[in-house]
């Protein structure tokens, strides 16, 4: 997959920064010493957990070089690394994993969960967040598209694409992490974004979602699955009272403190 665009992702950093406010906002730790941001982006995330807790080393850490040179912009002082969080291992246990809308690019969540809550400190905390978007007309329908136009064998296998399959329910994400850990809370909300137009929740699922089927397209086959898709989302997103259109977005949260010693 092609590397992220900071630029597109941030054009709506206050929705996509609302979840990580929540999940922090649960995050029980009195004062951590090391904490790492997982799939830091930009620094939106990063910048909440320094003002958080401003006496903590953070670290960011990311796949992207885009991203993570966004980040560094933003937050000069702060240290930037590039690590894949399926293989990541820390050179000191730390206080707090932040993973925010990172861990569902990822496979095998039952292992990989259990591991990194493995790494934490003693009284550490594990915080997720992951869209579970996948079934929402906005990605269902980004499938549908994929498999019914020029543009099919390029793109591939839509679920594939999509992502399907990767994401547990509520209760197994509970059931992965309850033997390990002292304290385990799940929760599963569903934002409701105001977008102005169909063509702003394009815009919004083209830094993310969209890139899988994006990607692999030459110029020609992207414009025209882009339109497709552009128009099946107008019919998928009806005009509200105002005009608008209302992006249901839902979202897991998982945070798990570990036994303190």
């Amino acid at each position: 997959m092609a590397d992220w665009d900071p630029a597109l992702y941030t054009r709506f950093e206050g929705e996509r920064t609302r979840p990580a406010a929540d999940l922090l906002g649960r995050v029980d730790l009195g004062a951590p010493r090391l904490a790492y941001d997982l799939g830091c982006g930009p620094g939106n995330s990063t910048e909440l957990i320094v003002r958080r807790f401003p006496d903590a080393e953070v670290v960011g850490l990311d796949t992207s070089a885009a991203m993570l040179d966004s980040a560094r912009r933003r937050l000069p002082a702060l240290r930037f690394e590039a690590a894949d969080a399926a293989t990541w291992v820390p050179g000191r246990a730390p206080d707090l994993i932040f993973a925010n809308a990172v861990l569902q690019w990822l496979p095998g969540h039952a292992d990989l969960l259990p591991r990194l809550f493995g790494l934490l400190a003693p009284g550490g905390v594990l915080a997720v967040q992951m869209p579970d978007n996948l079934a929402e007309p906005s990605h269902r329908l980004m499938r549908e598209v994929a498999a019914a136009g020029p543009w099919a064998a390029a793109i591939g296998d839509p679920a594939v694409a999509g992502r399907l399959g990767r994401m547990l329910s509520v209760d197994a994400y509970y059931d992965a992490l309850a033997p390990l850990a002292a304290e385990v809370d799940v929760w599963r909300t569903a934002y409701q974004h105001r977008m102005d137009d169909a063509a702003a929740i394009v815009e919004w699922v083209s830094a993310t979602g969209l890139k899988p089927f994006t990607d692999p397209l030459p110029p020609d086959l992207k414009a025209g699955f882009l339109d497709a898709y552009a128009r099946a989302i107008d019919g998928g997103y009806p005009a509200r009272a105002d005009g608008r259109r209302l992006l249901a977005f839902p979202r897991v949260f998982i945070v798990a403190r570990r036994a303190a010693a």
